[in-house]
């Protein structure tokens, strides 16, 4: 099976988020399940300069007034992946990240140059190109709304359309932009429509992707539930609900190369569920390193993620000074609000030897932390799928997680049915509040004082599989579905 794999980030060539190390690892994984699985996305210049490519020789014109973009192909660092890369100098290879210019402010043409990624995506599908290329994609599989045009694209091209499946992973970023960027986009006026575009009288990218494509999945079977409500639909619950019997919820997985403290050379020291004498040290080092006192018994919380609201962070800073007068310390690493950005080091400078706040992102001490730290934080208002919570589990840190999306989905609450069952993997909270947070990290840590109910605790947690051989599994039934269909239709 042929499947183009389009995104506009990819770990571990540029990354602001777990878009990015999805995109990373599950063609990867649907590449050793025996499928041909090839990424698209931007030639911004870090992915130029982290990997070698070659001209393909291919010119595609995209959009009206901006240059024809080279196509350029390569591979993934892995060696295995194959990658193609839309090269169009005046829309990607620009100072900031994909989606911002230094200054923190999204690019003005961001509906430019992702609708450039999409339409270059509908395209490579297209006789004559792939026939160029030698590869027929029978599936598009395109993600979030910087590549949701595609399946807009397609509606209009002659001829008969491989499927395409739409990955929502977060509903909260829509692309949505003012209907003076449609001649722009080169789609006709007609496609701006309730059944189109038209999104309360702007363009948005994600309806489209919503409406065309034939096929939508989310990131965990909890949060396909959850975006058919008002409260996560964002306006578009009334369009996903009538799609429901077209959507299915698919949870992420985790790169047990990447995440794996057995063989995880970002550490200080490696260990296993057999063996945990490895974490302690773990958490001993970073200690010493980030100057907190050095006590192996006192119990080390820990976060790392974008400093939002969305995230839960400022119900954190709320009931902090109460979790550290229980003896308590905490590591954060992240970035984002400024006044949570202030509020946290403010808490640093007053608890100097119990609290730690690292702003910005730093993948080794991202493995660090979740290595050395004892519970792991993620109050969050909503979750798609999260990725933070299995990595933490696999490392032995207990996660402290509302019910919600993803979070709902993979962690098994502490619950005495639970214990007894040997299922328990963390803590579960409902309430979206700071009192619900604060009685679930006391309830926490006073089981962590049991030591030998706790290392049981840690066992059952780094034995849960969240491997991405699962969700590829998953994955390639639903491709395999998608392409039946197609070719039936066509029969």
């Amino acid at each position: 099976m042929h499947t183009l794999f389009v995104t506009s980030e990819a770990y571990p060539l540029v990354k602001t988020g777990g878009l990015a190390d999805v995109s990373g690892a599950l063609p990867a994984a649907l590449r050793q399940l025996g499928v041909d699985a090839r990424l698209l996305l931007p030639a911004y210049t870090c992915v130029l300069d982290a990997i070698g490519t070659r001209d393909t020789g291919l010119l595609l014109p995209l959009l009206p007034g901006i240059e024809a973009a080279r196509l350029r192909f390569g591979k993934m660092p892995d060696g295995e992946t194959p990658v193609y890369v839309l090269d169009c100098p005046s829309l990607y290879q620009r100072a900031g990240d994909p989606y911002h210019d230094t200054q923190g402010l999204e690019w003005r043409d961001n509906d430019l140059r992702f609708a450039a990624l999409s339409k270059a995506a509908a395209l490579l599908a297209t006789p004559e190109i792939a026939h160029n290329l030698d590869f027929h994609p029978q599936l598009i599989h395109c993600n979030d709304w910087q590549t949701s045009l595609t399946p807009a694209y397609q509606r209009y091209m002659p001829g008969k359309q491989p499927p395409t499946l739409l990955s929502i992973h977060n509903m909260a970023y829509q692309g949505v932009f003012t209907p003076k960027s449609l001649p722009s986009l080169g789609l006709p006026w007609e496609s701006y429509s309730i059944q189109g575009l038209e999104f309360y009288g702007l363009v948005s990218f994600l309806k489209a992707g919503l409406f065309y494509a034939d096929w939508l999945s989310t990131v965990s079977p909890t949060y396909a539930q959850e975006i058919q409500t008002e409260e996560f639909g964002y306006g578009l619950q009334g369009l996903l609900h009538n799609r429901r019997d077209s959507l299915t919820g698919l949870l992420n997985g985790i790169d047990e190369q990447q995440w794996n403290p057995a063989t995880d050379t970002r550490l200080f020291a490696q260990y296993s569920s057999k063996d945990l004498r490895g974490k302690a040290h773990n958490k001993q080092e970073l200690q010493r390193r980030l100057g907190l006192n050095l006590e192996a018994k006192t119990p080390l919380l820990a976060c790392i993620t974008r400093l939002t609201e969305q995230k839960g962070i400022d119900l954190v800073v709320k009931v902090l000074p109460q979790i550290l007068a229980e003896g308590a310390q905490f590591v954060i690493l992240g970035s984002g609000d400024k006044k949570l950005e202030q509020a946290l080091s403010q808490l640093a400078a007053s608890y100097p030897q119990q609290v730690s706040v690292t702003l910005g992102y730093n993948e080794n001490l991202s493995h660090r932390i979740e290595a050395a730290a004892d519970i792991f934080l993620m109050p969050s208002r909503f979750e798609p799928c999260g990725l933070n919570q299995m990595y933490s589990m696999s490392y032995g840190t207990l996660p402290i997680v509302r019910r919600t999306g993803g979070l709902a989905d993979t962690v098994t609450p502490v619950t005495p049915a639970n214990l007894d069952n040997r299922s328990a993997t963390g803590f579960v909270f409902d309430h979206e509040d700071a009192d619900a947070l604060l009685q679930t990290t006391q309830y926490a840590l006073v089981l962590y004082r049991q030591r030998g109910l706790w290392q049981s605790l840690q066992r059952n947690a780094m034995q849960r599989d969240f491997s991405w051989r699962r969700s590829a599994q998953a994955y390639l039934q639903l491709y395999q579905q998608l392409v039946g269909t197609a070719h039936n239709s066509i029969g």
